[in-house]
């Protein structure tokens, strides 16, 4: 059910609803904001936690991750946690979440969530895919830099008190060619930050896409491997994604090649470029992510790339800057406020995306209602007929898989009819979620 709301009688018709230009909107809200909970983990932002507060809602706040027992405990009660990459949202812990309605992942990945599951939920998931790029192309610049001279290696035999001034083995980066395997968001940056720098940029990706600058495309991975003095991985980890890098592809590479992961810890077979590092064959690597990361900071972490020659190994540390975590935490934020208060669904990962625009100030009549179902057929056709018999201003559906989205803005005259409405929307054998924003 909803709470009481006051209807004020000042009707709108339906060309004034479309035509009217009032740059006064109305400020949606689901039926009492104070009564939503929000539960951050692993040290979100503060401008999160800000933004989130500010838009009315209990903010629980945590610096690190909890352990399953305690999370299924905590996500009973919440409408939305925000997590980072140690976050495991399972099917067995989402199961409890019989509140919840969206997730927040202050990061690029979302293999910690299982999406389908929580799609047949209702559970709206965001992320944040762009606001990390520049922190990351950062890193890989700086990595490169540092294996071609060798800084990792001077300087760890500096603090154990060796003296080793050499040059063999060490190249400026200018002239050289640096491959990028996944030209998205940080690997066309990263492109446009070599190239200044004077390296030759060639990439390679699944999807055809458009060079920047003067880069240009491979037609396989292996072109990139077997040209490039460097070669930097930025894809998702996917089944296809899983090891693609390995000892074949290793041995592809150029003798003396250098190899970068700041991506995802399954994407390359360590075993394998350790033994690449020990032979010689590559020259040096860089790698910020790992097949298995500790939960928490400490000592105890395990790797065959340990003591490898040249080798850079940084604790997943490609998006932890101020500037990224501040605009990450902007982004999720806005995006867990406008699902939560207007039903805004653009740029979900795992749902329909569907919005609709601003309802005028001067519109004191008209409510949202918003409805996940199950994505079969004569859904549309039951909802239609229930808002018959009233003024829908505007409304719109979207399907992804085996879940829909559905949006209207609806004139109602008092609260019988609103309760009316979402009865009779919620009743629907095929509904999953239905919630009603004024």
């Amino acid at each position: 059910m909803v709470d009481t709301l006051k209807i004020e009688s000042n009707p709108i018709s339906r060309r004034d609803s479309f035509n009217i230009r009032d740059t006064h909107t109305r400020n949606l809200k689901p039926f009492n904001s104070g009564d939503i909970k929000i539960l951050l983990l692993e040290n979100i932002s503060q401008k999160a936690v800000d933004i989130l507060k500010k838009a009315g809602y209990q903010v629980e706040h945590h610096a690190k991750a909890l352990d399953k027992e305690t999370l299924i405990e905590k996500i009973k009660d919440v409408h939305a946690v925000g997590i980072r990459s140690k976050t495991k949202l399972t099917e067995e812990v989402l199961s409890h979440a019989s509140k919840l309605l969206t997730i927040g992942c202050f990061c690029i990945g979302t293999n910690q969530v299982n999406l389908n599951y929580a799609a047949s939920r209702g559970i709206c998931v965001f992320n944040s895919p762009f606001s990390n790029s520049r922190s990351v192309a950062e890193l890989v610049i700086a990595e490169i830099i540092l294996l071609s001279r060798q800084l990792g290696d001077r300087s760890r035999e500096m603090h154990d008190g060796v003296w080793n001034k050499v040059s063999k083995g060490c190249y400026e980066i200018r002239g050289k060619t640096l491959g990028i395997v996944g030209y998205g968001h940080i690997g066309t940056q990263l492109g446009v930050l070599a190239e200044s720098l004077g390296m030759h940029v060639i990439w390679y990706d699944i999807l055809p896409l458009m060079s920047i600058g003067m880069s240009r495309s491979a037609e396989s991975l292996n072109e990139v491997l077997g040209e490039a003095d460097f070669v930097s991985l930025h894809v998702p980890e996917t089944p296809e994604t899983k090891n693609m890098i390995g000892e074949t592809e290793l041995s592809i590479m150029k003798k003396g090649s250098y190899l970068i992961n700041a991506s995802r810890g399954t994407v390359v077979d360590i075993d394998a470029l350790a033994a690449a590092l020990s032979s010689g064959h590559i020259a040096g690597a860089a790698v910020d992510v790992y097949p298995k990361e500790p939960l928490a900071n400490g000592p105890g972490f395990e790797s065959p790339l340990r003591n490898c020659p040249n080798t850079l190994l940084t604790p997943h540390i490609g998006g932890s800057t101020e500037e990224a975590q501040r605009m990450i935490g902007v982004e999720v934020a806005t995006a867990i406020t406008k699902f939560i208060d207007s039903g805004a669904s653009v740029n979900a990962v795992n749902f329909p995306q569907c919005d609709l625009r601003d309802i005028p100030s001067t519109d004191l009549t008209t409510l949202r209602i918003v409805n996940v179902h199950h994505n079969v057929p004569g859904v549309l056709k039951q909802i239609n007929n229930i808002l018959a018999d009233y003024n829908v201003n505007k409304q719109i559906s979207d399907s992804k898989g085996d879940v829909a989205y559905f949006m209207a803005d609806v004139t109602v005259n008092d609260q019988n009819e609103i309760n009316t409405i979402y009865e009779q929307i919620t009743e629907m054998n095929e509904s999953i979620i239905t919630r009603v924003l004024f």
